[in-house]
């Protein structure tokens, strides 16, 4: 069997794009022609039988139907009926993935792995990773786990001696999340006029977004996590789940509650894109699950959201209600990267989805495709490092995994997606004006991440006549003067 690893076929894509697509849900998407080598594929997914592992193998079976999916797991009966969904192309097979021994037989004859197996959280080992690399099996997790994937990102070294591709955080968010922010960055460095200052990722999930048990333990893992986040360069730690802003996802969404979480592409991102000040934030509702997750974190210790056993022993008290809730709540779920400029220009990127339960497989399946056609060097790579997803291959990677959204935009000014207009006065300007631009810039600060403010005064020289808009930034709670 030919490995994946060797055929590595780039994509004829065009370097700089901007992505502005509003699809309506796609009920059968477009079946996806790999190359002759990796058409026929065989993809062993961990936690198939999972909501998020289940979502993966349907994607990819929708999206290549040559493509031979493995579902893995510990559960028979899910297992054979998550086959007889997928059809004749798929098999299941039991596996431990604590176990080396279990996971090398089930990586044997398998080209690529898919580990959706979470939670990631206060997980010492990767023990998956590992037997990919014994195994010279191409490797993609939807780990969303800070400590995790730096530790995925250790074996970096060994995979690229095993000439093996692995991408660490390859789900949604991260996963999407980190691309969106990278063609940000670029697309900000191609213009340069001001070098990108401020990067933030805001999430938001109605209840668990239908992904089941294993995403409400790790949001309750998360909460025992001090969130790290960066300003102006230096790494700050916060209190989870604090400093919460009121964010206009756009439409579909509209304006949601986010707070701070300790999240792997502020960390990832910051090193990899050099951008000096990031922070993420999360929400879901209904608002009363916000209200229960901040009390959490002033109730419990750390050490008890620390503790696996004690999580999963919350998870079994709460998933009856959990469930209940999101039969009302639905399951939409909307990411929005914001990025800020030294020239006060500010972009942002957003993804809105009907469906988590749906395009979590959507996503990882995308990148799973990039793999496939040699879009990914052997190493272990974040999405958003060229190595890990190819420039030229994001903007198919972002296409794919942006199938079926209600809102999809990127390289956008806030005022052009947000669901309220801002207000707008126009005042007039003299031929070569001295314009004093009034801007409210926030600065991290020890308590809450992005609360306090410093009024800056810049001056800008315009030689044209004209009129100014002045724009009221709803989320960064700035006043900024645009042309």
């Amino acid at each position: 069997m030919t490995l994946m690893a060797r055929a590595m076929f780039r994509l004829s894509t065009t370097n700089s794009f901007t992505v502005t697509a509003r699809a309506k849900e796609a009920k059968h998407p477009d079946v996806v022609h790999l190359p002759d080598k990796t058409r026929n594929s065989t993809i062993l997914v961990l936690g198939g039988t999972g909501r998020v592992g289940g979502s993966t193998a349907t994607a990819l079976s929708n999206l290549c139907p040559d493509l031979r999916i493995v579902v893995a797991g510990r559960n028979r009966e899910k297992g054979a009926s998550m086959v007889s969904r997928l059809g004749k192309n798929s098999e299941f097979v039991e596996v431990d993935i604590d176990n080396a021994k279990s996971l090398e037989a089930a990586l044997r004859d398998v080209d690529l792995v898919v580990h959706a197996a979470g939670p990631f959280q206060q997980t010492e080992k990767c023990t998956v990773l590992e037997a990919a690399i014994e195994t010279k099996t191409a490797y993609i997790d939807v780990c969303d786990d800070t400590n995790y994937a730096m530790r995925a990102k250790s074996f970096k070294d060994r995979a690229l001696a095993a000439n093996i591709p692995a991408i660490t955080t390859g789900g949604i968010y991260p996963g999407v999340s980190n691309v969106m922010a990278a063609e940000l960055v670029r697309a900000a460095n191609a213009e340069g006029k001001g070098m990108p200052e401020r990067l933030r990722f805001y999430y938001y999930t109605a209840g668990t977004g239908g992904a089941g048990p294993t995403i409400l333990a790790t949001s309750f893992l998360l909460l025992g996590e001090e969130v790290v986040a960066y300003n102006r360069g230096e790494k700050i730690k916060l209190k989870p789940y604090s400093g919460m802003l009121n964010i206009d996802f756009g439409k579909g969404i509209r304006k949601r509650d986010v707070y701070l979480l300790n999240l792997p592409e502020v960390r990832s991102c910051h090193d990899v894109l050099g951008v000096p000040t990031v922070s993420a934030r999360f929400g879901t509702a209904p608002f009363f699950w916000n209200w229960g997750m901040a009390a959490m974190t002033s109730l419990l210790p750390p050490e008890y959201l620390r503790d696996r056993s004690k999580v999963q022993q919350l998870v079994q008290l709460f998933d009856p209600l959990v469930r209940a809730v999101d039969g009302i709540a639905g399951e939409r779920v909307s990411m929005r990267v914001d990025l800020e400029c030294t020239d006060g220009r500010h972009t942002i990127g957003i993804f809105s989805h009907r469906r988590l339960s749906v395009c979590v497989g959507t996503a990882t399946a995308a990148f799973v495709l990039a793999v496939l056609e040699g879009s990914t060097q052997p190493g272990v790579w974040f999405p958003e490092e060229p190595e890990g997803i190819a420039v030229e291959a994001r903007e198919v990677l972002l296409k794919r995994a942006a199938q079926g959204t209600i809102n999809f935009v990127m390289n956008k000014p806030p005022w052009m997606v947000e669901t309220d207009p801002k207000e707008v006065e126009k005042i007039p300007t003299l031929s070569k004006a001295f314009v004093w631009k009034d801007c409210m810039s926030q600065m991290t600060s020890s308590e809450d991440g992005m609360e306090k403010v410093k009024l800056q005064k810049n001056v800008e020289k315009r030689s044209q006549t004209g009129h100014y808009d002045w724009i009221w930034g709803l989320a960064s709670g700035t006043c900024k003067l645009q042309c």
